[in-house]
C-alpha cells in the first residue's frame, strides 16, 4: 500500500478535484454573463446529502436532535431560508435580466472566492498530512 492510498489523502484529493470542477463552472458562468438566455450552473455540494438542513417537525413531535414544537406560534428550530442559520448573502437565488440571462456577477464572484478558500484549505491539509507522514517514517 502506497502512502498516497491512505483514505484521508484520497478524501482530500477528491475534495480538491471537486473544487477544481466547481471553479471551472463558476468561471463559465462569469464568462457567459452577457450571453442571452444563459442560466448559471453550479455543482451540488457532496456533503449536502449527509448533513442536510434540520427541518421543523409537526406539532408535538420530537426527534433526538430537534426541539418539540408545541404551539404554532413558536419559532421553528430549522429557521428556513430567512431564519437564524440563513446565509445573508443568499437573499435571492437568482435574477433574470431582460435578455433571459440569469447570471448574477456578484454572487458568482462570492462563490468563486469561497471555493478558492476551501480549495486552499484542502490543499494545505493535504500538504500537512504528507509532512506528518514523512515525520512518522523518519524522512524529515
Amino acid at each position: 500500500m502506497s502512502i498516497t492510498d491512505l483514505p484521508v489523502l484520497g478524501m482530500l484529493r477528491t475534495r480538491m478535484q471537486w473544487h477544481q470542477s466547481r471553479q471551472k463552472l463558476l468561471a463559465e458562468n462569469v464568462a457567459s454573463v452577457d450571453l442571452p438566455g444563459f442560466k448559471p450552473r453550479d455543482l451540488a455540494d457532496p456533503n449536502l446529502g449527509r448533513t442536510g438542513p434540520v427541518l421543523a417537525q409537526p406539532s408535538g413531535s420530537t426527534t433526538s436532535n430537534s426541539l418539540a414544537i408545541t404551539n404554532v406560534a413558536h419559532i421553528a428550530p430549522g429557521g428556513g431560508p430567512d431564519g437564524p442559520g440563513a446565509d445573508p448573502r443568499r437573499v435571492k437565488e437568482f435574477e433574470i435580466r431582460p435578455n433571459g440571462n440569469g447570471v448574477n456577477l456578484e454572487d458568482e464572484m462570492m462563490k468563486a472566492g469561497d471555493n478558492q478558500a476551501d480549495y486552499q484549505m484542502a490543499a494545505s491539509l493535504y500538504q500537512k498530512s504528507i509532512d506528518t507522514l514523512k515525520i512518522a517514517i523518519g524522512k524529515r
